[in-house]
């Protein structure tokens, strides 16, 4: 049987169901079947939504790059960003990937004027008194090893917080880290797929 879960993965939580090196991983807040594994992962600093399923197909279709789907990402970077660094991420940038130099593919960004409506993190990010910050949303259509950061990197505003707030249809509206919902497949299928 298909199980379908959407999960708020939180801050400093592995995306895998077995420790290492003393830290936490899913195991410790989400109770699911044995054979439901996360699609795909979010880095350890990372947080926000990771799908959980043992649906094979549904795997495959969305981490292969031909299926290109749209991830968003809301973003705290270091320093108020200007027009031009969102610019930049639109186009592209060069990164270092495997040790190889890759372009970015053309995305989304923008600016976000207000701050998301996110729980706070725990622990929160280190303020400085003299440097503001600045949230902005970034769609992608390709996931590359820790790609937005080193996309904000790039243009000249480290990230501080990195949170993925939705893929295609499907959000972490109204779940808190560490909570987990469960899907029905054609719910699944229609939100990611349409």
């Amino acid at each position: 049987m298909a199980h379908y879960y959407i999960i708020y993965k939180p801050f400093q939580v592995l995306s895998q169901f077995t420790s290492e090196d003393g830290k936490q991983s899913l195991k410790d807040f989400f109770q699911v079947p044995r054979d439901v594994y996360p699609v795909g992962r979010l880095d350890y600093d990372s947080e926000g939504l990771l799908i959980l399923t043992n649906d094979s197909q549904l795997n495959h279709r969305l981490l292969n790059p031909l299926f290109a789907h749209e991830r968003e990402y809301w973003v705290q970077v270091d320093g108020d960003i200007s027009q031009a660094a969102i610019d930049q991420l639109q186009c592209g940038v060069s990164i270092t990937v495997d040790g190889k130099t890759y372009r970015t593919k053309p995305c989304s960004a923008k600016k976000l004027e207000t701050p998301p409506n996110l729980p706070e993190r725990i622990p929160p990010i280190r303020v400085r008194k003299n440097i503001p910050t600045s949230w902005i949303s970034l769609v992608l259509r390709e996931g590359k090893n820790r790609q937005v950061r080193k996309m904000t990197a790039k243009v000249g505003f480290p990230t501080l917080r990195l949170v993925r707030y939705r893929i295609a249809e499907i959000t972490i509206e109204k779940i808190l880290p560490g909570e987990m919902v469960r899907m029905e497949e054609a719910d699944v299928y229609r939100k990611l797929f349409g």
